[in-house]
């Protein structure tokens, strides 16, 4: 009993994470924190226990003979202690009307007005709530469930979560010299310096990855610009070309390519991540399946 007295719950939510992302890294920036403070969760956590979960290796991370035998009860652990509190939400607020919903300013305005028209046509409208922030800000107020949902670009793992694919969208490339009606290749691309926004939206995330997937280096100025239209200001002084979600374009007329890989549109994707043991889940599931269904 003393033993379990000490088990941090953090830590087994850690655990947790590192279980089903297999990474140290990816398990932290899904919890927004930093990878050593995590690894420090994991590692108190089997101390307590008195043997590892987990091994580390140039091929990755696995479980150990115990971390397979300890990990399912760990995660039935924590569906349960989620359920008491979902539970004990439910009981002390039966008249809550509202949704609360987090959007990166990655999503387009057209996405957040689907989503309010769909929240009036639940079975029980409900009032919805918007906050716009950053993607770490997002993570973490769901995690302590000061969020009821997040609209973000499908480009970081949240582990525990509800996730449906709500919308994608193609990608552009804005350059001072682009003609709209000549494409660029993806290959053709990484010959040039994309002018970078900080990685608080995703966009820097998703543009990297883009390239590391494709095994191609990044050139990037080595300034960044504060938002989209810096992006534009800055291609149109001549700094380098910018990536950008077409939705996110001032105006039709910006001096813009299509991306393409190998003939096919680039496309950013967009998700809606919510917690299934809700009060709200049923509703959260039918808002993001509506919005899945009405993608363009």
């Amino acid at each position: 009993m003393a033993m379990i007295d000490r088990l941090n719950l953090e830590g087994l939510r850690y655990a947790q994470a590192v279980a089903e992302t297999k990474s140290f890294s990816a398990a932290a920036r899904a919890y927004g924190v930093t990878q050593p403070a995590l690894s420090n969760g994991v590692a108190k956590l089997e101390e307590r226990l008195g043997e590892k979960l987990f091994d580390r290796s140039p091929r990755g991370v696995t479980l150990t003979a115990f971390g397979a035998r300890i990990l399912p009860l760990i995660e039935r652990s924590l569906i349960a202690l989620d359920a008491v509190a979902a539970e004990a939400k439910r009981l002390t607020e039966p008249g809550e009307q509202k949704i609360r919903m987090g959007v990166s300013p990655l999503i387009g305005s057209h996405l957040v007005a689907r989503a309010f028209s769909m929240v009036q046509a639940l079975p029980a409208p409900r009032d919805l709530v918007l906050r716009e922030a950053n993607m770490q800000d997002l993570r973490e107020c769901l995690l302590a469930g000061q969020l009821d949902i997040i609209l973000i670009p499908a480009v970081t793992a949240m582990p525990r979560f509800e996730h449906r694919v709500i919308d994608v969208e193609p990608i552009v490339v804005v350059s001072p010299d682009a003609e709209q009606a000549a494409p660029l290749e993806l290959a053709d691309a990484g010959k040039e310096c994309f002018i970078l926004v900080p990685d608080t939206c995703g966009l820097t995330t998703f543009t990297t990855q883009l390239f590391q997937a494709h095994e191609m280096p990044l050139q990037a100025y080595p300034g960044e610009a504060a938002s989209y239209q810096v992006l534009e200001d800055w291609t149109k002084l001549g700094l380098g070309s910018a990536m950008v979600p077409r939705s996110k374009l001032t105006a039709p007329d910006v001096p813009h390519r299509p991306l393409m890989d190998d003939g096919r549109e680039v496309q950013i994707s967009f998700e809606a991540v919510w917690n299934g043991d809700t009060p709200l889940a049923a509703d959260l599931l039918r808002l993001a399946d509506s919005l899945a269904a009405a993608r363009r």
